[in-house]
């Protein structure tokens, strides 16, 4: 089964790839290997949920937030490569913007790495940071950037 119909059976559908608010890209692509821009849960409207994870935000909350953040990478890797069907994701990094006592940032990041093993099954599997940052822009409650490698 495909990536884009694994997704169409999880009832998801890609958002467009955000455009850059500053000086960079989207993904850089050098030889096979594609790095991409960091993310944040973008809503259709353009905003972000806000908020401290761990204070205004609960981890369930923000489990969805990374879910989100994950589609619109998954935006990007398809915008990048053609087809999801030749992503395989190398490393992601994932920041949650937690009270200075939340400590459950892998638990927020699993949205993100859940998704990518649901649409894109073993090639979605990946090397992992998950840290607590004291802000994020906007102060988006998640960001996640990833690097992935073409397959021929």
């Amino acid at each position: 089964m495909s990536a884009e119909d694994k997704l169409k059976g999880l009832g998801l559908t890609l958002p467009d790839v955000p455009t850059p608010v500053a000086t960079y890209v989207s993904f850089k692509q050098v030889g096979d290997i594609v790095y991409l821009s960091g993310q944040g849960p973008k809503r259709a409207d353009g905003t972000y949920p806000t908020g401290k994870v761990g204070k205004d935000v609960t981890i369930e909350e923000a489990y969805e937030h990374a879910k989100q953040t994950g589609l619109g990478l998954l935006a990007a890797m398809k915008k990048a490569t053609g087809s999801l069907d030749k992503v395989e994701v190398i490393k992601l990094l994932g920041m949650v913007n937690g009270a200075p006592d939340f400590a459950d940032q892998p638990k927020v990041i699993n949205g993100c790495s859940d998704l990518f093993v649901a649409v894109l099954g073993e090639r979605g599997r990946h090397a992992r940071s998950a840290v607590g940052m004291g802000s994020l822009p906007n102060n988006m409650t998640v960001e996640i950037e990833v690097i992935i490698k073409v397959l021929p």
